[in-house]
């Protein structure tokens, strides 16, 4: 009954052992569909964003997929394909397919191949701002986005961007951070932003607030904001995650009474 489940008032760490039949999640308006909800918006636990795995068999989907208007999304595909109809055209996404859905956006998502499809679906409530427009829909793949290497690090470390940081329209950003053998995030990273970690490939320990915890392929893990977070990829091959942020706003401030 000992696994590697922690949950603290700064990082949470849910390892793909526990991610069971017993632990899904039904959907309204989604068929043949069942979801593990990795992160929601909870006093002490994500704020920003909630973070779902969403299992669909074949036939399976949603004519009616987001309930909240407010919300925008990405899919990114593990496993499998699935269409999604936007706008009265179809975009297929395989595995690496990539989809932002900006919010209010009207669409469909089906599985219509013959077998189950697996995809990462991040929801944050977008915030607008005033004199710049709203992002709009875009789909790609993990291959045809921008690889930058992180500073000093000879390439061991590096991001995969799926948008342009300076793009002021987007206000999260959800990329793919890779480390290879023996690389390293070389200090503890301390900053505003909100990160959800989904660990594609390999194993790596990571420091979070005073810990080390190790993390392999499936983890999740959930870091608050300005919690200590740094890591080294620790074994034979690349070090690779699905990371989300909150960016590109000011920090909101609490009401005061006069």
């Amino acid at each position: 009954m000992t696994d590697r489940a922690v949950f603290t008032d700064a990082y949470a760490v849910i390892p793909k052992g526990v991610m069971r039949d017993i632990v899904t999640s039904n959907l309204p308006f989604w068929d043949g569909t069942r979801a593990w909800i990795l992160a929601r918006p909870l006093s002490g636990f994500a704020e920003t964003f909630s973070q779902y795995i969403m299992e669909v068999q074949p036939e399976g989907g949603s004519h009616k997929p987001e309930p909240d208007p407010e919300a925008e999304g990405v899919f990114f595909v593990v496993q499998g394909e699935i269409t999604v109809d936007l706008g009265g055209k179809s975009h297929s996404l395989t595995e690496g397919g990539y989809a932002y859905l900006p919010a209010g956006a009207a669409y469909e998502v089906r599985n219509k191949s013959g077998a189950p499809a697996v995809f990462h679906w991040v929801r944050k409530r977008y915030e607008a701002v005033e004199g710049i427009p709203k992002p709009e829909a875009f789909f790609t793949h993990e291959k045809d986005a921008v690889v930058a290497p992180m500073p000093d690090t000879n390439g061991a470390w590096a991001t995969t961007r799926f948008v342009d940081p300076s793009d002021m329209r987007h206000d999260m950003h959800v990329n793919i951070v890779s480390f290879e053998p023996g690389g390293c995030i070389p200090f503890a990273e301390t900053h505003v932003m909100e990160h959800g970690l989904y660990v594609l490939e390999g194993k790596a320990v990571y420091r979070l607030n005073s810990d080390w915890v190790e993390v392999e392929a499936g983890d999740f893990m959930w870091l608050r904001a300005f919690c200590p977070q740094a890591c080294y990829a620790g074994g034979p091959t690349r070090f690779r995650y699905l990371l989300y942020k909150d960016v590109n706003r000011h920090a909101r401030l609490g009401s005061f009474q006069r």
